[in-house]
């Protein structure tokens, strides 16, 4: 197999919860306790591929893609566990990000391992120009001495042409209340790339745009991907994205992976009850019957139930599943689920 530019092993991340007087949990308010966001989560991402984190909100992932950079502030995240190795090199040892000093991890951020945030407007520096903020990765990341100005707006208008902004002038010296959603997540993913980073993490890049809009955005980030042989981890809950862009899946629910597959695989033959459970809940074209959906509720994170955690809301059931976690296990190559109805 492949040497994989990103492993993560079995990362963990927690949140502290001081609690308010009388909290009873989600009825009653906020309890103490500590939030397992992320369990034990592991995967691999390999040179030049999509992988893609799916899962309704609140299952982990966007912790998951902060955590890889150590961007979650501590309090109140607590990186409980697990090992980040990043491989910029097939040859060199791999480097646990979560080890190395700070200012060798501000060395890569933005450099070698870039993101992409949710909500452009919610990223962008309100108060300071578009072109500015792109620009100021290559003054951050240069490899020698500062690059003059000219040649800073020189490559920033290059890289807005490229993310298919038509005048890119007029963006440079835009602010971003200025631009509309679609203009302002071009701008992001230019900011992303200005550096030529090898590996690019998409935290919901398409949520806050329209579909016609989401169809472009997607297709640009196909297009960049191929021209600079990209790593891409794809953040989502909406699996039409993952089946036309990723090469890989995995699905999340309450901070653990329960299913990975290939895309091919997975939407081929999903197996555990919850993948089932998304995919039946998708509207389709060729059947006019009713939407089904996934029973109960998520469970309170501070009162996780016994077993598999999706045991209350699973409609196949057994009694092991409310005593005991299943374990991971492949049950064909490159496909593993967690459940116990593949041990039987």
């Amino acid at each position: 197999m492949e040497t994989a530019l990103l492993e993560v092993k079995n990362l963990a991340v927690h949140f502290q919860t001081a609690g308010e007087p009388g909290g009873a949990g989600i009825a009653g308010g906020v309890s103490a306790g500590v939030i397992k966001a992320v369990d034990g989560v592991s995967f691999q991402l390999l040179p030049g591929e999509t992988f893609g984190l799916v899962g309704e909100s609140g299952c982990g992932k966007s912790v998951t893609a902060l955590s890889l950079l150590k961007l979650l502030p501590t309090p109140p995240a607590i990186l409980a566990g697990g090992e980040v190795i990043y491989r910029p090199e097939k040859k060199r040892p791999g480097k646990d990000l979560w080890q190395l000093p700070h200012g060798d991890l501000l060395k890569l951020r933005g450099k070698e391992i870039s993101l992409i945030f949710q909500e452009p407007m919610t990223s962008l520096n309100p108060v300071m120009k578009i072109g500015r903020q792109i620009g100021e990765a290559l003054r951050i990341h240069s490899a020698e001495k500062t690059p003059a100005a000219k040649e800073i707006r020189r490559e920033v208008l290059a890289m807005l042409t490229r993310v298919g902004i038509h005048h890119p002038e007029r963006a440079y010296d835009a602010y971003p209340h200025e631009l509309s959603g679609g203009m302002r997540q071009r701008a992001m993913i230019a900011m992303a790339l200005i550096c030529r980073p090898k590996l690019v993490i998409a935290d919901e890049p398409t949520t806050a745009l329209d579909v016609t809009i989401q169809a472009q955005i997607l297709e640009l980030l196909k297009e960049l991907q191929a021209s600079y042989h990209l790593s891409l981890l794809l953040i989502t809950h909406n699996l039409g994205i993952i089946a036309e862009t990723a090469h890989r899946v995995a699905v999340m629910y309450m901070g653990r992976i329960v299913e990975l597959a290939s895309v091919k695989e997975l939407f081929h033959n999903p197996l555990h009850p919850y993948t089932l459970g998304l995919f039946s809940s998708i509207p389709r074209l060729d059947k006019e019957e009713a939407l089904a959906a996934i029973p109960g509720m998520v469970p309170d994170p501070l009162r996780l139930p016994a077993g598999c955690y999706f045991a209350p809301r699973c409609p196949k059931a057994m009694e092991v599943c409310h005593r005991e976690y299943p374990m991971s296990r492949e049950v064909a190559p490159g496909h593993t689920v967690a459940c116990w109805l593949q041990e039987k």
